[in-house]
């Protein structure tokens, strides 16, 4: 008998619903939805979901709700991360989609959020028996899992999410460099653990999940008029290619970013911050290889719930 699961991963920018059926190694996705949310719009660093933004998550949740109902699922999870964890509200949220969907979420923490990256990572078929770093950018947190094939050497969730660090340094449009040079001087300090665990085991490659990286393979295999599919699983990027589009990115203007085909709304301001982590991580780890996965926290969920021997 085939299994009917739903996945929802909760983020600060986006919630995503995952309804698929069948083993996780080949598994069948019937509903695959993304809706920009925002939760972390106006708040983020004040620790509080601002009102519109809790009625659009409220919104999204009871439209998921429909959903998982008119596909008949009974075995559902929803996994809330960075914005909800930290809200002074986040409980309120929780209760209240309890009481209008019949939906209990379950708060991860930073450590749990990296394992379920690790999982959908490893299960898209991208990691090898070299030393990887997965970096997954959300919009309140980043996560970084450091291992290979066959298991997990260190992992660490940083709240240093885009939609943190926009608030934070990207205030004027286009970024100045005064804030270039802050907002690397504050990942420099934020993320000693990280840059002194690279030191003891040198990262051969990156494999950035989904999100940003989605958007950066895009632009790319657009500007060498090819079409992009993003029902890919994995990506390899030619470094020089991904290192000149951040820096496109990062001196490009605010009208420039919303009219370039390719980048989706939600992506066109924090692409900036996106761009310029993964341009220090590059370069102070000195990574020589860079990938994307397209798998992430909610395929590791996945595999988890259909109870695959991979994962």
């Amino acid at each position: 008998m085939s299994k009917r699961i739903a996945v929802m991963d909760l983020g600060t920018n986006t919630f995503h619903l995952l309804i698929a059926e069948g083993n996780a190694s080949d598994y069948k996705a019937l509903v695959h939805e993304h809706d920009s949310v925002k939760l972390g719009e106006g708040g983020i660093n004040k620790g509080i979901i601002q009102q519109a933004s809790y009625e659009r998550g409220i919104a999204s949740m009871q439209k998921f709700g429909e959903d998982i109902r008119n596909y008949d699922v009974k075995n559902v999870r929803a996994i809330a991360t960075s914005a909800l964890r930290n809200a002074s509200n986040g409980g309120q949220f929780i209760n209240e989609v309890a009481d209008k969907t019949g939906i209990n979420i379950e708060l991860i923490n930073g450590e749990q959020e990296a394992e379920y990256i690790y999982k959908g990572v490893k299960l898209a078929g991208g990691i090898t028996h070299q030393t990887t770093l997965i970096m997954d950018i959300g919009g309140g947190s980043v996560e970084f899992i450091l291992g290979n094939e066959n298991s997990i050497l260190w992992k660490q969730s940083f709240e240093i999410g885009a939609a943190r660090l926009m608030d934070k340094f990207h205030c004027t449009d286009p970024i100045p460099q005064d804030s270039i040079c802050a907002l690397n001087l504050y990942l420099e300090e934020n993320l000693t653990s990280l840059i002194s665990i690279a030191s003891k085991y040198p990262v051969n490659v990156l494999i950035g999940s989904s999100g940003a990286f989605e958007t950066f393979a895009e632009l790319i295999e657009r500007s060498k008029n090819n079409q992009f599919e993003l029902n890919i699983k994995n990506y390899d990027f030619e470094l020089d290619d991904l290192l000149s589009l951040t820096e496109k990115l990062i001196a490009s203007s605010h009208e420039e970013r919303r009219n370039t085909e390719g980048i989706i709304p939600i992506r066109v301001d924090m692409i900036v911050v996106a761009s310029l982590v993964t341009r220090f991580i590059i370069e102070r780890l000195k990574i020589p290889q860079v990938c994307m996965s397209t798998y992430s926290l909610k395929e590791g969920v996945l595999a988890e719930m259909m109870d695959t021997h991979q994962a």
